[in-house]
């Protein structure tokens, strides 16, 4: 008798076979069987009429503070994903002296937009150097995998203390130390180096990553640590409209290194044709032999503007600022009253830098989320075209969307990959094989973006309910977020529903499956606030053998365990 058998399902196994049906059989935390099972398992799933995939790879989220407090890392596990890689965008928890801890704090904070007040009750410090880190983690229960990459903005300042923060350039002594230390953590399991040298990242007190102007030799000397163990992928965060410079080094390093050498791939308003070029770099690269690969996004990055959020046409504006230490249900009583209604939309725009200034004035890029969220929009559905329509100013049309559903109204702005008002780029880049599936930002950005469930939009949007341009198989989908994932970090234990690999498995009410409306919790340590958004359609989830979500709800089993390193192919 097997341990688990999966009957009847339609079988996308991530390799880009087509479907097929099948029954799945497990024993233990490995795939036996993909086929006709006859033996009867202990247990079973009727997955007939539903989809059958391998468990999803998200290789860019920022759990590391989260890690420590919350065993279903979530949103990630609501969305079928059994594996995510942290450490992203050059920031982290490790390694740290305690005096250090509270500007690790401050960095994560400002960069990916997680509660300060959240990480600073929630961290469950145990740790100095990487390793140790790496330690407290995996001894702590988790329902899917993790594993974590050594960021450079924690090594800096661990190495150069407030030299490293203030970014002073780096000692060839610096250099040595920090080698050394990458070293160390991708002996102990680290998974990669991270680094981030665009100015959108900085502390909460303003401050850029530590690493944003290191210099060649700094990265290099890093880079040579991942040579030298012969392991991990070096990955950068770029000013998206430097990427094209900064290629001259992702190319010598790759081909120094003989590691993959990532970056975030993301097209801007400024330059909305600049992704081709990057194209066009990446294939000069695979014709080189560099291995540079582009991480991009499965839809627009986008902002979910609310009054509760971090971002929202009112957010600078002086009327607005004591509401913003309000309650949620004190402001939004406030802001029901006409008087602060017409102080609002009569006080003019107030000066911000031009970044926060294209956000909350840019109404030709803003959607009204009423009933779900439509994720490729037409300019036609803006608040600026609904505002013209109307003869008001797009204030008025911005106002009354955030004040639906009792003031917990949503608006949509998708900042990156949408400068041509669709995601038909985003259907190219998604065939290439430079690109990977990432970007989803799981963990973070918890005040405006809501990503973490992009696996989920991959499959609906991509494969089934996309409107305005062509689809794409649901097998090379699959393909994306499983198998081509795992590689990208040498996991090559998982991805694939085949005999002998990782029994990570989705069983998905593909017909059905759907987004809930995206909502904002407070459930984050300290009651933090977090964007969240749900998904129904999931019938089960399989993490190494044990059945970890049923009908979108945790089992609360926990057979989740640290990813140390790249992991072997099944014999």
């Amino acid at each position: 008798m097997h341990d688990l058998v999966i009957r009847g399902g339609l079988v996308v196994d991530g390799t880009g076979a087509a479907a097929f049906e099948a029954d799945v059989a497990i024993d233990g935390d490995r795939v036996v069987a993909v086929g006709h099972v006859a033996e009867r398992g202990a247990e079973e799933i009727d997955a007939r009429g539903k989809l059958v995939t391998p468990g999803f790879v998200d290789i860019h989220s920022h759990y590391d503070g989260q890690v420590t407090w919350d065993p279903e890392l979530t949103p990630s596990s609501w969305h079928g994903v059994t594996t995510v890689v942290m450490g992203s965008c050059g920031v982290g928890f490790a390694p740290a002296r305690p005096e250090g801890r509270e500007g690790l704090i401050k960095l994560m904070e400002g960069v990916e937009d997680i509660p300060g007040s959240a990480l600073t009750e929630g961290i469950r410090w145990g740790w100095e150097t990487f390793p140790e880190y790496l330690d407290a983690i995996a001894a702590m229960p988790h329902a899917i995998d993790f594993g974590a990459q050594i960021a450079h903005g924690p090594l800096r300042s661990y190495v150069m203390g407030d030299r490293g923060a203030d970014s002073a350039p780096a000692t060839a002594e610096d250099i040595a130390a920090m080698h050394a230390l990458v070293a160390e953590a991708l002996e102990a399991g680290a998974l990669g180096f991270s680094t981030s040298r665009t100015l959108l990242h900085k502390s909460s007190d303003g401050v850029p990553v530590p690493g944003t102007f290191a210099t060649a030799d700094e990265l290099f000397g890093i880079g040579r640590a991942l040579a030298v163990t012969g392991r991990g992928v070096f990955q950068c965060a770029s000013d998206h409209l430097s990427v094209p410079k900064e290629f001259e080094w992702f190319k010598a390093l790759a081909l120094e290194i003989g590691r993959p050498v990532m970056f975030n791939m993301s097209q801007t308003d400024l330059k909305p044709k600049l992704w081709r070029d990057l194209v066009g770099l990446l294939e000069d690269c695979e014709r080189d032999g560099a291995h540079v690969i582009g991480q991009v996004a499965g839809r627009a990055i986008g902002i979910m503007m609310s009054w509760h959020g971090t971002a929202h046409p009112f957010a600078g504006h002086e009327t607005f600022a004591p509401l913003a230490a309000l309650s949620p249900e004190a402001r939004v009583a406030e802001l029901q009253k006409p008087e602060v209604r017409a102080a609002l939309l009569a006080e003019p725009d107030p000066k911000l830098p031009f970044f926060e200034a294209f956000i909350t004035r840019g109404y030709h890029k803003m959607f009204v989320s009423a009933d779900g969220v439509d994720y490729e929009p037409s300019a036609e559905q803006s608040v600026a075209a609904i505002a013209k329509r109307r003869g008001v100013h797009p204030r008025e049309v911005a106002y009354e969307a955030l004040m639906a559903n009792d003031g917990q109204g949503m608006i949509y702005f998708p900042l990156f990959n949408y400068a041509n008002e669709n995601l038909d780029l985003l259907h190219e880049l998604h065939q290439h094989p430079r690109t990977l599936m990432g970007l989803s930002d799981a963990g973070a950005h918890c005040g405006a973006i809501c990503d973490g469930g992009m696996p989920t939009f991959m499959l609906t949007h991509w494969t089934r309910d996309r409107q305005r341009g062509p689809t794409l198989p649901v097998e090379h989908i699959v393909r994306r977020q499983t198998r081509d994932t795992a590689r990208a970090f040498g996991l090559l234990d998982r991805g694939v529903l085949a005999p002998g690999y990782l029994a990570d498995v989705n069983v998905i009410d593909y017909d059905n499956l759907r987004f809930e409306q995206p909502k904002m919790a407070y459930d984050l340590p300290a009651g933090g606030r977090r964007l969240t958004q749900r998904a129904r359609g999931y019938v089960a989830t399989v993490k190494r053998g044990v059945v970890i979500s049923r009908d979108d709800t945790p089992t609360g089993a926990l057979p989740g365990q640290l990813v140390r390193g790249a992991q072997p192919a099944p014999e």
